[in-house]
């Protein structure tokens, strides 16, 4: 995993205070990073398009311009005034070797957004807005510098946002890239070094990036075993029984021993799927609220919290007030909530009432204050970048794709959860490693991104 930062002021300032780097020094290297994104995917000679904001964002775009330019057929376009020291010095630079700055948008093969980075905190101007709108429908490749133009600090576009094919972070990974509704905006994201190792840049962080590395699956290495050497995973049947069974045909298919289907009436169940009227004893690990309905039997919500086995919470449990009783009595707890749902749980649990399109426009900030509250249990909030956090740590799941938004694909994520909670992973290991398998699955699937099903998921966890 590496780490994401909110913003990089203090890092960059550590760099001319610690390892007398300066602001120039930096610059070119951001530049440079750029070039070889180009150098690399389009031939000398290309046309680039770069339009530069008045800030430092703008003055990496300057920079750029005077390296690429005679290599290729570079216009630099200078819409606002007010350039700061570095944009108006790297501007200096640029016009002695010959750059003439052109008069409106051009359509040319790569297209470099440099008018804001990081740290916009209010909305983009009309005239802003109309250039950014321009440059949209430009059908060259287009590359953000450090974070597309539009996309505020906490990650939404304010009002729109420069749609990137490519974004190169400087630096550091930022927090802002990886909000849902960013994910439109930055196409794939990377990170440009800036005159040091980027471990030497980068400090300590509560926030990281998923890597595909840190998926642990539960592959077998133990040879004297047995199906109970694996656990075994409990599913709470409740008013809508598909939910159900697709949890636990994911968690039997993700290597648990033994997996039942709690209920009292008879049921008919896949043949590997055991059908129980009461908790086995040799449960260890169980899930409830997929299709849950409702109905709640409080007794046995009672049975289940006093029991000392890990637990995952989906769906139906977190609109009802009965959530609070886990919350305080238990730990080994995987809540998984996806917004419309975290709605109710916040509300709940007295953080007040938030709507989907407030939970999804600050998804960072409510997630660690959940888990500031919660500090032991851990929260994992489904969406385009599933976040995961146990006591205000924030992990992000960045592969996930729109080929899982179909029903039951979170019914198999908590299957793949419980199974890996019953084979004693701790709670945050199994959040964090089903969420990648869980993705990675979807990635693999070779039809239409729209026929996805939850048999076609799990057939994918299969051959992970």
């Amino acid at each position: 995993m590496q780490k994401v930062f909110d913003e990089v002021y203090a890092l960059d300032k550590r760099c001319y205070d610690e390892f007398g780097l300066n602001e120039d020094i930096l610059m070119e290297n951001a530049a440079q990073a750029i070039s070889r994104q180009i150098h690399k995917k389009f031939k000398k000679g290309s046309s680039v398009f770069i339009v530069s904001g008045p800030g430092n964002n703008g003055a990496d775009g300057v920079t750029l311009a005077r390296i690429l330019h005679k290599d290729y057929e570079v216009y630099l376009y200078l819409p606002l005034n007010d350039k700061s020291k570095m944009c108006q010095l790297q501007l200096q630079r640029a016009k002695k070797i010959g750059i003439i700055p052109c008069e409106g948008i051009k359509n040319c093969d790569v297209i470099v957004d440099a008018i804001f980075g990081s740290g916009l905190n209010k909305p983009l101007s009309e005239d802003i807005v109309k250039i950014v709108e321009k440059i949209n429908l430009l059908k060259g490749y287009k590359i953000a510098c450090d974070i597309p133009t539009g996309i505020d600090t906490k990650g939404n576009p304010n009002p729109i946002s420069f749609k990137a094919d490519v974004t190169i972070s400087m630096g550091a990974y930022k927090t802002p890239l990886f909000s849902d509704n960013a994910k439109d905006f930055t196409g794939k994201i990377k990170v440009a070094d800036l005159g040091v190792s980027r471990s030497i840049y980068e400090g300590e962080s509560d926030t990281f990036l998923l890597e595909k590395k840190d998926m642990k699956l539960p592959v077998r290495k133990q040879k004297n075993s047995n199906k109970g050497s694996f656990g075994h995973s409990l599913m709470i049947l409740g008013e809508k029984k598909g939910a159900c069974v697709i949890a636990a045909k994911s968690s039997f298919a993700f290597g648990v021993g033994l997996c039942s289907v709690y209920s009292k009436k008879a049921v008919k169940l896949p043949e590997e799927i055991m059908l129980s009227k009461s908790i086995p004893s040799n449960t260890t690990s169980i899930a409830l609220g997929m299709g849950l309905g409702e109905k709640f039997a409080p007794k046995l919500l009672d049975e289940i919290i006093a029991l000392d086995i890990p637990l995952v919470l989906d769906a139906d449990i977190f609109k009802n007030e009965l959530i609070l009783k886990f919350l305080s009595k238990r730990k080994n707890l995987v809540l998984t909530p996806h917004p419309r749902e975290f709605s109710h749980l916040l509300k709940i649990c007295g953080f007040g009432e938030f709507e989907v399109k407030d939970i999804q426009k600050d998804r960072f900030k409510l997630t660690r204050e959940f888990t500031k509250k919660y500090k032991d249990i851990v929260l994992l909030l489904k969406g385009s970048n599933t976040l995961i956090s146990q006591n205000e740590r924030v992990f992000i799941n960045s592969f996930g794709t729109n080929t899982l938004s179909k029903g039951g694909s979170g019914d198999v994520l908590s299957g793949l959860i419980v199974s890996l909670l019953a084979q004693r992973y701790t709670p945050l290991d199994a959040a964090v490693s089903a969420t990648l398998a869980h993705s990675f699955a979807a990635k693999k699937f070779k039809k239409a991104n729209y026929a996805l099903t939850p048999n076609d998921l799990i057939e994918g966890i299969k051959c992970l």
